[in-house]
C-alpha cells in the first residue's frame, strides 16, 4: 500500500482510472494498528482496487471534506469520483472492508 505524502498525490491518484481505495489513518489509532497486519491479505482479496494510506492528521483538510469521522475509515473512488463510503467511529473487521471494497469494485 503506497503512502501519499503530498496534496498533489492525494488528487493525483484519485484521478486514476478505475477503483482507487483511500485508507485514512493515524499513528496513534490503536484501531488502525490492530487493522494493520491484516491489511496485505484485504489487499489481495481486492485484486480491482488501488490502495492508499493517508494520515489522517498531515492531510486534516482533506479528512473534513471528506467527513472523516473517526479512523480507520475507507473512500472509494472510481474514475475520480467518490462512490462509497466507509466512516465511523467503530473497529472494522477485515471482513468488513474486503465486502465494502467488493461492493465498490
Amino acid at each position: 500500500m503506497t503512502t501519499i505524502e503530498t496534496v498533489e498525490q492525494f488528487e493525483s491518484f484519485k484521478n486514476q482510472e478505475g477503483t482507487v481505495i483511500y485508507l485514512f489513518t493515524a499513528q496513534w489509532c490503536g484501531d488502525c494498528i490492530v487493522l494493520a497486519p491484516q491489511l496485505p491479505a484485504i489487499e489481495a482479496a481486492c485484486p480491482q482496487a488501488k490502495f492508499y494510506y493517508i494520515d489522517r492528521d498531515q492531510f486534516i483538510d482533506q479528512a473534513i471534506a471528506y467527513d472523516i469521522i473517526g479512523i480507520p475509515s475507507f473512500i472509494a473512488f472510481k474514475d475520480g469520483v467518490v462512490v462509497d463510503s466507509f466512516v465511523s467511529k467503530n473497529r472494522k473487521t477485515a471482513e468488513e472492508i474486503i465486502a465494502f471494497v467488493n461492493g465498490v469494485a
